[in-house]
């Protein structure tokens, strides 16, 4: 049985879209970031990422983790691969060439991309605390990787083998956090295109449904 530690709101969130993919029944077991909350040794205070309860789990205090009849993984990017690769299908890769390109649009989002769309995120969601300066700064730093991702779908609309794979999974939901910038999707039609085509697979929008009704 695959247990998912994490909540809707964080990066657990591509660990369960690619379940919903895979048709896998899991076992989501909520556990908030430490900083979302106010007292983290409050009574009562719900199990989050300091807890030594799952600090067991993750000594590295992040979510998510999986535990899938026994391994222990962390790191979201590397638990997609490693689901799809372990369920094959469509989504996983058919050789090693697609397994090694699979990994490197996943480092690539990771390195590339992830902490510019977060500066954007964080600072055009109405967070009293937003830094219009750092804001810029991203949507500056992201124009050229979106330029690279733009180019990569011109060939089959897809990142690996000329369809929907893990691949497309792990980079949507980071390409995600810089919706707050419209004007960045607007200069990269495909990439525009493509995510919008990610998002509107049922599976996406199941977790995201779910992700509606979690506590902000």
């Amino acid at each position: 049985m695959l247990t998912i530690y994490g909540v809707y709101r964080s990066r657990a969130s591509r660990n369960i879209w690619l379940a919903h993919e895979l048709g896998l029944p899991f076992k989501l077991v909520p556990v908030i970031q430490h900083y979302r909350l106010t007292d983290t040794k409050a009574p009562g205070a719900p199990l989050h990422t300091r807890s030594p309860e799952f600090l067991k789990v993750n000594p590295n205090g992040h979510v998510p983790s999986i535990d899938d009849d026994g391994l222990v993984l962390h790191e979201s990017l590397a638990i997609n691969l490693y689901l799809a690769k372990k369920h094959g299908g469509p989504l996983a890769p058919a050789n090693l060439a697609e397994d090694a390109e699979m990994g490197m649009w996943a480092l690539w989002a990771a390195t590339e991309v992830e902490t510019h769309a977060l500066n954007i995120l964080y600072n055009r969601s109405g967070n009293p605390a937003v830094s219009k300066e750092m804001a810029d700064a991203a949507l500056e730093a992201l124009k050229a990787p979106f330029a690279v991702l733009d180019t990569a779908l011109a060939k089959t609309g897809f990142l690996v083998g000329g369809r929907f794979t893990v691949a497309d999974i792990n980079v949507a939901e980071i390409v995600r956090y810089a919706q707050a910038a419209p004007e960045l999707f607007e200069s990269a039609p495909r990439v525009k295109a493509w995510l919008a085509a990610c998002q509107a697979r049922p599976a996406f929008k199941k977790m995201w449904e779910a992700r509606d009704k979690e506590p902000a």
